[in-house]
Formats: C-alpha cells, structure tokens, sequence
C-alpha cells in the first residue's frame, strides 16, 4: 500500500510540474507576443521558453522583461510638480520658418517630426559653444562649478578616479563648502573603470552623490545591462553642458596620456538648459527619490543666442527608442549632406535603409570613424557591415589614432545632433542618453569645419578593399556581427 501511495505521489508531483512548466511557458510565451516590439526576438523568446521548460520561462521574466517602466512611472509620478514653468515660449511655426534660410526650410518637417517624438518644445534664443577634448570642456566646467552660487547638478557614466576625478571631486566639496547644493549622480558600472573608486573622494569631499542602477541588488538584476551614459552638468540652472566626455584623464589630450581619447562637450546657454535640468531632476528622482524644486533649481532663463534647440531623452523607459526616431527622420529629410561622426557604428536594419536610400537621392552621406576602436570586437562587427552603405555611395572616413569618441550628426548645413549615443544598439536601446537637437547655419558651419578636419586627415575606405579582406578576416567580422545587438 505504501509502495503504490509513494507511486501516485510521484505521478502527481510530475504532473503538477509538467502543468505548472506548461503554464509558465503559456504566460511567458503570451508576454512576449504581446509587448515585445521585435518581431525576432518575440519568437526566439517562444521558441526559448518551451525548448527549455522551467527555466526558460523563469529566465524571461528575469532578463526578457522590462521592468523599469514600471518602476520609472513610480518614482517619477511627480515629475509635474517640479517641472519647471515655461519663461520662454515654444518656436512658432512662423519663426522656425524665419529662422531656416531657404536652402533648409525643408528641415521644418523634421522639426516637427521630432517634436512629436520627443514631446517637449523647440527653444529659440540659446547659445552653444563646442569644446574639444578635456583640454578645453574641464576648464570650463570646473569654472562654472567654482563660481555656482546656489546649486550643481552633474550626471556621467564614468567617473575615473585619476587627476582629473580628484579635480573634480575637490571642485564638488568646495562648491559644498560654500553653500552650494550638489548632487551629483554616476552610473554604477562606471564607477568601476578605476580603482580606488572616486566615491571614496566624494565622501571625504561630503559630496551628495549617488550611483545609478547598482548592478548587485538581486531586484535590480534585470536591469544590470541598462546604464546611464548621460553626460550633464548644470550651473545654478543657468549654464549647461553635455556631450560625449566622461570624466578621465585620457581626455586631456595635450598631456599626452597613456591612452588619449578625443572627444567633443558643448557649453550650453539659455531656454534649453532648463531640459538639461530636467533629465538630470528625472534620474534624480529615479535613483534617489528626492525631487529638486525650485528656482534655485530651475530658474527663468531668458534668450541669450540665436540657436534653435531642443533636448532629446533615450532610454528603455517611457523614452524607449526616441532616439532612434530622430535619426531616422533626420535621414529621411536630408536632401544634400548627412554627415555622422561615432566611435561606434552598428546601425540596424532601419537605419542602414534609411542611410542607403538618403545616398541613393544623391545625397552625400560621409561616416566618420576611428581607425583603431577602443574594442576591438565592436569594430569587427562593424567592419562586417560597412560594404551594405559603401555599395550604395556612402562614403566612410577611418580618422587616425588618438582613439576618436565623438558624437555628431550634421544635415543639410543647418541641423545638428550633439550630446552622449553612438550609433549602436546598446545606445538606441538600453542606454539612458541625452543628445541635444540645433536649428543654426552658423553652429552648423563652425562644426562642419571640425567634422572637414577630421575628414581631411582620415583615410577613406573603399569598398575593393572591404571585400578584399582574407577569408579568416571576414569570418572573424561576420561571427562579431551576429553579437551586434548585445554589443
């Protein structure tokens, strides 16, 4: 009798976990048919959770499921109370018109097309001002932190705890030490490219700080592969930068580092700042619950140039993929010149079309890249995809070494994109970034001729030598390529 009572009990428990694998699979299989946006990866995650029973369902939920939106609308829910009031008004149709001089009205569309995207309004009357490198971007961030007179605001992917960390940090504790309200917020994984890490030199500083999305808390496990790569700093919400540099010795080019890397940073000044502001007051918020209000915060900017511009989030959050939306209708618009400079080309499907049909209306299309990346794997996938838009008149420029990390996008000598994406999946999809859209003839001009410098000591890359590449060669790019969307 208990022979036979252990039998059934053993046939119940399998199948109780038969029932429960096929459940799991059922709900896993009908999340992914429904919110995943990517046709590929909704089968492979189908196909996954019933060719692995068990685990396969409970590996979705864990890394196939994006919980951070819902968590994003918890802690931002009071974004409006703290939102700064308008001082200046959106562009008016009318003066966006005014403003784009007959060559580039056509960029009205655009215009319209991003602020649909993004939701947030076009801003006349800012100044920008590009920086090369951390020769000219530190300066002139650490001086406005030395002359804040009421709050700080900074944000970075990596803070290296080096010369130029430590100058910072003390510039942070001084800033305190007079009265300034700082906050300063760091992505968690990038706090990790140096060790000490420069949070030791922030505590001793007493620097309000925090790190964004630890990686280590078992809840937080599903988001370990999504960063903030935002670089933002704000001066008594007066003056901004943003743009491609964190925060590392190798940046200062002239003192000749053991690894230099270029880069472009952009002081910022006037109406759009207030949406820097507001970026970094959302990770703020996210990461540490605190909401920064106020005028102190966010005081009335009043115009100070002549540049139309409008800041644009990204993130896998309620930004998902907005990013990505405004290089595909910048491309569409262009009718004469794109020009793109990335330390990191991996465009999907869409944008390669987008890229390839932009050349095939006779527009000139050059891609800008380092020579040497600073990853090498990256650059083999890359490698494998240049021959798609070398085929159909794009032209692609490898600039020489120090290692180039810049980010810019020019169009038709009017629009410019500046600010923290490169052109990869890991930016368009699962980083947090910020990148500033600019209607002026005359900033499109002084950054064209810093793109045409590049272009001028680059070499161009052909697409005989592309395809003359030794079979090992191509196999070793083409297996890359097959990571690109991990990458």
């Amino acid at each position: 009798m208990d022979v036979h009572l252990r039998d059934v009990a053993h046939e119940v428990w399998h199948m109780g976990l038969a029932g429960l694998a096929i459940l799991l699979s059922i709900a896993a299989s009908a999340h992914a048919v429904l919110y995943k946006r990517d046709s590929r990866a909704a089968i492979a995650w189908v196909g996954f959770v019933w060719l692995v029973p068990l685990l396969g369902p409970l590996l979705y939920f864990v890394f196939g499921v994006n919980r951070l939106r819902r968590q994003a609308a918890l802690l931002r829910g009071g974004r409006e109370q703290y939102q700064a009031e308008a001082t200046v008004s959106g562009c008016s149709p009318e003066e966006l018109h005014q403003h784009l001089p007959g060559h580039t009205g056509h960029l009205y569309m655009l215009a319209r097309v991003v602020g649909e995207v993004v939701k947030k309004p076009l801003l006349p009357g800012n100044r920008i001002e590009p920086l090369m490198n951390g020769d000219e971007a530190y300066p002139a961030m650490l001086k406005a932190i030395a002359e804040a007179k009421h709050t700080v605001s900074f944000c970075t992917y990596i803070f290296d705890r080096d010369d130029a960390g430590v100058e910072f940090a003390r510039a942070f504790g001084n800033a305190k030490r007079r009265g300034v309200e700082v906050r300063v917020l760091i992505d968690a994984a990038g706090t990790r490219y140096s060790f000490p890490t420069i949070m030791h030199t922030l505590r001793k500083e007493q620097v309000h700080y925090a790190r964004f999305l630890p990686a280590f808390a078992l809840w937080r496990m599903m988001s370990m592969n999504m960063r903030t790569h935002r670089k933002i700093l704000v001066a008594d919400g007066q003056i901004g930068f943003t743009g491609g540099l964190n925060i590392r010795q190798g940046h200062c080019v002239n003192r000749k580092p053991k690894r230099a890397v270029q880069d472009l940073h952009f002081r910022v000044e006037g109406p759009v700042v207030t949406q820097l502001q507001e970026a970094f007051a959302d990770d703020w918020l996210f990461t540490t619950g605190e909401a920064l209000k106020g005028e102190e915060w966010f005081p009335p900017l009043n115009r100070v140039g002549g540049v139309l511009a409008r800041g644009v989030t990204d993130g896998p959050d309620e930004d998902f993929e907005k990013l990505r939306w405004t290089l595909l209708g910048a491309l569409a618009q262009a009718r004469n010149s794109i020009r793109i400079v990335t330390p990191y080309f991996l465009p999907d499907t869409a944008l390669t079309a987008a890229l390839i049909l932009a050349s095939m209306r006779g527009v000139v299309v050059d891609i800008v890249l380092p020579s040497k990346n600073n990853l090498p794997f990256v650059q083999w996938a890359s490698r494998a995809m240049w021959w798609q838009v070398l085929e159909h008149g794009c032209r692609i420029w490898l600039t020489p070494p120090p290692f180039d990390h810049s980010k810019l996008m020019l169009v038709d000598g009017c629009w410019v994109l500046l600010g923290s994406a490169n052109w990869d999946p890991r930016s368009l999809r699962l980083n947090f970034e910020y990148n500033v859209e600019c209607y002026d003839v005359d900033l499109a001009r002084r950054m064209e001729k810093i793109v045409q410098s590049k272009i001028r000591s680059a070499r161009e890359i052909t697409l005989d030598e592309v395809d003359s590449r030794p079979l090992a060669s191509k196999l070793r790019d083409g297996v890359a390529r097959l990571a690109t969307p991990y990458l």
